[in-house]
């Protein structure tokens, strides 16, 4: 009577309480959030690839450093905005629904950067024109500011336990997909209009093509139903709503944010460790690298545009197998290994890329490339992970957006900046090097979650089968705790001898 008391202590999993995920639909909501990222990416990729055309067209005054900074100035002043973002739709997220904010900002970001290919140039309205690139870029960062986090966490809670790492990797390898299409179209519109063509009205091509991938993206996600994970916190809000008030079930946005930094502030920190480290790693290589070759190693342009192009491709070939190898040798582990070899190697592959030539240089960018894709293909997994599901757009939309408008969007500013001030050209590998310490120390602090069920979530599996064996397992696990918990009762100084050999 004792054990069978012991074993109904802890409430056994149930049949009921195992998701079974549809294939189909989970194959639609990754590739509806996946297209929203390479929609935001390749306007990026846009951007960087065309900083020096861009400061020529809308900061002519200047000389070709000063217009450099005062393009990546631009682009920064984005990233100054996505906290605002973050604070707006996540809360909203995790009030209304994942599926409804991801296509308000899918409408946001397509508007936005399709404005900036109708812009008039500096020559036509002058001051007038960076105003309004100004704008046009705050709009798109305020909301990028709900989009990554409402799009891991809609693959997060979409995805079965044992693969969310190979299905979130599809999330950046739409980033890299969408910055290596922009990217591309830029350098194939530079080789065939040549620099006067780009500044005098190419530029303007790249940015409408966002129209009608955007119709497309939008198209995608009104499709998309919500996350099991979303739909049953609903139910079980609507349920604590009857039985202790609206008001306790339906937290306010301020109450949901008081309650991040002061009851979840320790994974707030890790996050924004992790992020650091991508994100620096992200904008080195894929914003800054290319100006930084053309502008200040006086590479050539198109050259400089391949090398970092076909990195890219790299990055997107690799990144689900990093994805699926965070499945089964763990997330903790690939962060740990990727931020000391990001120490270790980011001044050798900066003196290759530097070399000169096209060998060198493409080994170097080949180096930060894989360094980038272990953070890359494993982010989206372990990021929403730390959180509860209650508050999991919320709190990710905020450590995100923080941590990527303090050290992420302003790294291709800072290290023209300080290279412009020093006149040392390698201090991209020193930025680099101190991101890698950031993410060694938060990744020292995670908890293992590959193959875990998300914080307040029940398991979710791929076949009933899997889940009559995952509930038989717990049975068995249970029965074995109750066991113990029994002889330790019956036999204490038995059950210690026995646990001492």
């Amino acid at each position: 009577m004792l054990r069978t008391l012991l074993r109904r202590r802890k409430k056994m999993l149930t049949i009921e309480d195992v998701t079974v995920t549809d294939r189909p639909e989970v194959h639609r909501a990754v590739s509806a959030a996946a297209l929203g990222n390479m929609m935001e990416w390749f306007d990026f990729g846009v951007y960087a690839y065309m900083a020096a055309t861009l400061g020529k067209v809308f900061f002519p005054s200047g000389s070709s450093g000063t217009q450099v900074i005062a393009a990546f100035a631009t682009f920064a002043a984005a990233f100054v905005v996505r906290p605002l973002g973050g604070l707006v739709f996540g809360p909203l997220g995790d009030r209304i629904g994942r599926q409804k904010v991801l296509a308000a900002t899918m409408i946001m970001m397509a508007v936005s950067t399709f404005a900036v290919g109708l812009l008039p140039a500096y020559a036509t309205v002058g001051v007038a024109a960076p105003v309004l690139l100004l704008a046009c870029r705050l709009v798109q960062g305020f909301s990028t500011g709900g989009e990554y986090a409402g799009a891991t966490t809609y693959i997060a809670e979409y995805a079965p336990d044992e693969r969310r790492g190979v299905l979130g990797s599809w999330l950046d390898f739409g980033t890299f997909v969408g910055y290596a299409l922009g990217s591309g179209l830029v350098t194939v519109l530079t080789a065939a209009l040549g620099s006067d063509g780009m500044t005098g009205w190419g530029w303007r091509l790249p940015f409408l093509v966002a129209g009608p991938l955007g119709l497309i993206g939008l198209y995608m996600r009104m499709r998309l139903e919500e996350t099991p994970a979303f739909r049953a916190e609903a139910e079980s809000a609507e349920s604590a709503a009857e039985l202790a008030g609206a008001e306790e079930a339906r937290q306010s946005g301020h109450g949901r944010l008081k309650e991040i930094f002061t009851g979840h502030w320790h994974a707030v920190l890790i996050c924004m460790g992790l992020v650091v480290v991508y994100n620096v790693t992200n904008y080195v290589v894929t914003s800054y690298l290319p100006t930084f070759m053309t502008e200040t190693l006086r590479q050539n342009p198109t050259t400089a545009q391949l090398l970092v192009l076909g990195t890219m491709i790299l990055v997107a070939l690799t990144i689900t197998t990093v994805g699926r190898r965070s499945d089964t040798w763990g997330r903790r582990p690939l962060f740990m290994a990727g931020s000391a070899a990001l120490v270790a190697l980011a001044a050798p592959a900066l003196l290759l890329i530097r070399a000169g030539g096209v060998l060198l240089p493409a080994l170097g960018c080949a180096v930060l490339g894989l360094l980038l894709v272990v953070f890359a293909g494993t982010s989206a997994a372990t990021l929403p992970a730390l959180f509860p599901t209650r508050m999991r757009y919320g709190a990710l939309s905020v450590s995100y957006n923080i941590s990527v408008s303090l050290f992420g969007g302003t790294t291709p500013l800072v290290a023209s900046a300080l290279l412009e001030s020093t006149g040392d050209e390698m201090v991209p590998a020193y930025y680099l090097m101190g991101a890698g310490v950031i993410g060694f120390c938060s990744a020292l602090f995670l908890h293992e979650t590959a193959g875990k069920p998300l914080r307040g979530s029940g398991p979710m599996v791929e076949t009933p089968e899997q889940a009559q064996r995952l509930v038989a397992r717990s049975r068995t696990e249970a029965g074995r705790r109750a066991r113990n918990v029994w002889m330790h009762l019956r036999h204490p100084g038995r059950h210690r001898h026995h646990e001492e050999r």
